[in-house]
């Protein structure tokens, strides 16, 4: 049987020792001394980090803390100025809720979090997971805080034979066995940090694991091979026309509808994207305006449910149309998906 009080107090030594240094995290000393973590901080990298990784993340949350310190601060931006800091993280849906949170805590909540998991899931945009990891980070609540990384580790130690995603239930229920009153802040930045750097995807480093000894898929000799996973689907794949419409250095954007994917996003013209190929005279005729356009190859670019191939075209300006116009150094603030197409339509210009 497992031996949880062991279990626990070996995982949290080696937090204690090997805690990562993270910009929005209060480390195990500091919460030992009485200072919680800042539940905006908190609350805006978990948003940041649910769909791409801490490096990456990082120089975003530091931007945006320098900016908006506070979460009156957040609350008080313009939707556009957000969408082009947030260019890059990606799913900007996320960025859309982040707005509707801020907003919806300065206004209803004086500018302060919630600190119960109910409390926080009634905030727009506020899933299951953010509740738990904020109350628990911030608030010190027992909460059940299971992400990928803590699935990996649940899936190993218990070696759980069910492939996910059908397996995620039972990797959360485990998980919450394991949850108590004590330190479940640091608990669950624990398990986080152990997946993130220990029970890794590739190679993990059972040698090095603070709870290998009770570890059952160390016990196979295969740890690797969990979690089990079906065989995903092929994803499928669309094809749209970009328009890169220029003005001498400038080229011409449009504000994307404010539903749906890229939703309030400066970028490129397009045409709809379609389950099939545009023939030329079809591209030609769905441009934003009438001009010599000419051919600049495709782009490729892969969202979460499908692929998507991206014809480039591109013309001068004749005067016509309703566009905003920016320069060189305005084209990394769009989304990868147009940036990508924008440096293939203005790479050959002569």
């Amino acid at each position: 049987m497992l031996d949880i009080p062991a279990l626990r107090a070996a995982l949290l030594a080696w937090y204690d020792a090997q805690a990562r240094d993270l910009p929005w995290r209060t480390g195990p000393a500091a919460g030992k001394a009485g200072r919680r973590s800042d539940p905006y901080r908190v609350w805006l990298s978990e948003v940041m980090l649910q769909q791409t990784t801490v490096p990456h993340a990082t120089p975003y949350f530091l931007g945006f803390t320098q900016r908006w310190p506070t979460v009156r601060d957040l609350a008080a931006v313009d939707d556009g100025e957000l969408m082009a800091a947030w260019a890059g993280l990606g799913y900007y849906a996320r960025a859309r809720n982040l707005l509707a949170c801020a907003r919806a805590v300065a206004a209803d909540h004086g500018g302060v979090f919630p600190d119960t998991e109910e409390g926080l899931r009634a905030l727009p945009g506020v899933g299951a997971y953010t509740a738990a990891a904020v109350a628990a980070i911030a608030f010190d609540r027992p909460a059940n805080v299971v992400d990928g990384n803590v699935e990996r580790v649940m899936a190993r130690l218990f070696a759980v034979e069910d492939p996910v995603p059908d397996a995620k239930p039972e990797l959360k229920r485990l998980a919450g066995d394991l949850v108590t009153a004590e330190r479940p802040g640091d608990w669950a930045q624990a398990l986080m940090d152990l997946g993130a750097t220990i029970c890794r995807p590739k190679g993990p480093l059972c040698d090095r694991c603070p709870i290998q000894p009770w570890c059952e898929g160390s016990k196979t000799g295969a740890p690797e091979t969990y979690p089990r996973k079906t065989r995903k689907a092929d994803r499928p794949r669309r094809f749209g026309v970009a328009y890169v419409l220029t003005r001498g250095d400038a080229t011409a954007l449009v504000r994307r509808p404010p539903k749906g994917l890229l939703g309030g996003m400066l970028g490129l013209p397009t045409s709809d994207w379609r389950d099939h190929p545009w023939a030329d005279i079809e591209a030609a005729e769905a441009a934003p305006t009438a001009g010599a356009w000419r051919d600049f190859g495709a782009v490729e670019h892969v969202f979460t449910h499908f692929a998507l191939t991206l014809r480039v075209l591109r013309a001068e300006s004749n005067g016509e149309g309703d566009f905003v116009w920016t320069g060189p150094e305005g084209l990394g603030a769009l989304p990868s998906v147009f940036l990508k197409a924008a440096r293939a339509g203005r790479e050959r210009l002569v």
